[in-house]
């Protein structure tokens, strides 16, 4: 890793639909007070960048080629503005990717994650991504690293951070039935928030057999494949009332249809998935009837410093979660295993400053 300073130093970049270049580029600068310069070291790969690797797009937000994303990170701080008062270099710290601007009618009304003016890592139109040897972030995008988290803790806080907004927002947790459709890891720190904060069952589906039998060994209450099994019929059995939430986290009209039929009168659905269509259709006749209640979840609100505690006192297996590690040049590989639901994965990492220059 070229030290700040030289050039160049290294990002890898979207240059077309499934291609990943790695690029030189100059060392990011600390042009304001606030800035802190981070050496990333890990990098987690989520389903958001795998839609712009895929497909280019996620609804209107297009990738311009050459594009860096990202946003799971966590790194050490390499330089400070002259403002910066909470950091020092060699500081470890967890990144929070969203950047607000803290004066729109959002951020007054405490809604800095629909920010009219934000900026998000790895958002096209907004910032480049942290899949760079180093990023410049706002003091306030900082978190301190717990010294009993590692960098792949400190970035998996960032989809955890999500999940756990997304219970918070969802019901009273306390001996509720909780429906997770998709065990990928949003779907999965879902449940963890949910055991967390006293969900009395947890039932988890995913069309991967393999994922749901690792939300078996990680804690629900029961998974299976909706492709393969009636996973309505076998959850209601369980759960004759139906249960109190539900939690779609895989982005199909599937999954709608199906929490809409596990759902209890006076349920909750939470729409997490990003989908790769433009419209959800609802059953209209069924949700009306049940007085169902349906609220999307924008990313994550005032969540991050809580989920790095959790990650921190152990309430998210960080080291189970994370199946693959890949060095930095072999991003596309990484890439393409999570892409293609490969080898098994859960949470592909993507580690910097361990370059493999010999491989092929």
């Amino acid at each position: 890793m070229a030290p700040p300073g030289e050039l160049p130093v290294k990002t890898a970049a979207l240059t077309g639909v499934r291609e990943i270049t790695m690029r030189d580029v100059p060392v990011p600068r600390v042009e304001s007070d606030d800035d802190v310069l981070i050496a990333v070291r890990s990098v987690g790969v989520c389903g958001s960048d795998i839609h712009y690797y895929a497909t280019g797009r996620i609804g209107n937000q297009i990738v311009r080629y050459p594009f860096t994303v990202g946003h799971e990170c966590a790194g050490v701080v390499e330089k400070t503005g002259a403002g910066v008062s909470r950091f020092k270099p060699g500081d470890r710290v967890a990144v929070e990717p969203a950047m607000p601007c803290y004066i729109c009618d959002q951020c007054r009304a405490g809604r800095p994650h629909t920010c009219r003016n934000l900026k998000f890592l790895g958002c096209p139109g907004q910032a480049c991504g942290c899949l760079s040897e180093y990023i410049v972030m706002p003091q306030k995008s900082c978190l301190p690293l717990p010294e009993t988290v590692d960098f792949d803790g400190g970035a998996f806080s960032e989809p955890f951070a999500i999940g756990m907004y997304a219970v918070r927002q969802s019901v009273p947790m306390r001996g509720a039935s909780v429906g997770i459709l998709g065990a990928g890891p949003i779907g999965l720190s879902v449940l963890f928030a949910a055991q967390a904060e006293g969900a009395r069952a947890v039932y988890m589906t995913d069309r991967l057999e393999y994922r749901a039998a690792f939300a078996c060994r990680v804690g629900a209450t029961w998974a299976g494949n909706p492709e393969s099994r009636d996973v309505v019929s076998t959850i209601l059995r369980a759960e004759p009332e139906g249960l109190d939430v539900v939690f779609e986290c895989c982005g199909r009209q599937e999954a709608i249809d199906t929490g809409m039929e596990l759902l209890k009168p006076g349920g909750k659905l939470m729409v997490i998935g990003i989908p790769g269509f433009e419209r959800f259709s609802m059953p209209a006749d069924l949700m009306r009837r049940k007085e169902i209640c349906v609220q999307n979840v924008r990313r994550q609100n005032g969540c991050a410093e809580a989920a790095l505690e959790a990650v921190s006192r152990g309430i998210v297996p960080v080291a189970t979660l994370c199946t693959h590690s890949f060095p930095f040049d072999r991003t596309a590989e990484a890439f393409e295993v999570v892409a293609g639901y490969r080898d098994g994965v859960i949470k592909a990492m993507i580690h910097l400053n361990r370059l493999s220059r010999t491989h092929p």
